[in-house]
């Protein structure tokens, strides 16, 4: 079972589901995640091979979805699902499969298509980290910058760091997470698959490429009731770039879909 984090505990509404996306984990959307848990109780949840849940040999999408259905089977289903990246696509493959636990769902900046671009090079500076020898979070990031340049990517990297472990450590399975790459920033088969026929908000940051106008066909043929809506100024990682305008678009969806 997923390790998550339940805030509004006993609040009256639907609970929304939260998925991070590649190389994060509940803890970094704890600020959203309470300020959404006024009205509904919100499970953010790591992902397999990231934070405190299970390390796992495989990490595709229909193994990550089967991990979502298990965590809303355990609370009584069906729920709101809320995904970012990695996690919307697992978000969306759930929906596709398992309708039945599903009532709305929230896409943030990814689409159900495969991309080609790569993360095993921040794989591979994190890797090259000595971290038996780094004592400060500010050491780690002085090293990486020679290898990361954007000091954003930094410190949402350095969040994944252990440095009170024995020994430190990364909250990741990097040797995992690299040798399955390729299925992360794919996408599997959907032809013949039938939608999800439930509303969807796809919220995108304005900034970002990672959702264009070519793949508003599938996304309507897989999503028929699909919504669309954009964050101006924000770029992939839109709910980290403008969270009190992301939090606003969320709940609006969730009020009124």
């Amino acid at each position: 079972m997923l390790n998550l984090i339940l805030h509004g505990e006993g609040a009256p509404g639907r609970p929304l589901l939260i998925a991070h996306g590649l190389f994060g984990s509940a803890r970094n959307w704890g600020v959203i995640a309470r300020r959404l848990s006024d009205s509904r109780p919100v499970l953010a949840v790591d992902m397999r091979n990231h934070g405190d849940s299970p390390w796992t040999a495989a990490h595709d999408y229909p193994e990550m979805a089967a991990d979502l259905a298990d965590v809303i089977a355990t609370h009584g289903g069906p729920v709101d699902v809320l995904g970012h990246s990695m996690g919307g696509k697992a978000a969306m493959w759930l929906a596709l499969t398992r309708p039945d636990l599903v009532a709305r769902l929230v896409v943030a900046d990814i689409a159900p298509v495969a991309y080609g671009h790569s993360q095993n090079h921040l794989i591979e500076a994190m890797q090259a980290l000595p971290l038996a020898q780094i004592a400060t979070r500010a050491e780690a990031d002085s090293l990486l910058a020679a290898r990361v340049s954007d000091p954003g990517v930094r410190a949402f990297l350095l969040q994944s760091l252990d440095l009170r472990a024995q020994p430190p450590g990364w909250r990741l399975n990097l040797p995992v997470l690299s040798e399955q790459m390729a299925r992360i920033i794919g996408w599997p088969e959907t032809e013949g698959m039938p939608g999800f026929q439930g509303p969807t908000l796809f919220l995108t940051g304005a900034l970002s490429d990672y959702v264009g106008a070519e793949h508003r066909p599938l996304i309507r043929q897989l999503f028929p009731r699909a919504r669309h809506a954009s964050l101006p100024g924000a770029g992939h990682w839109l709910h980290a770039e403008k969270p009190r305008e992301f939090e606003q678009a969320v709940q609006v969806f969730l009020d009124h879909a």
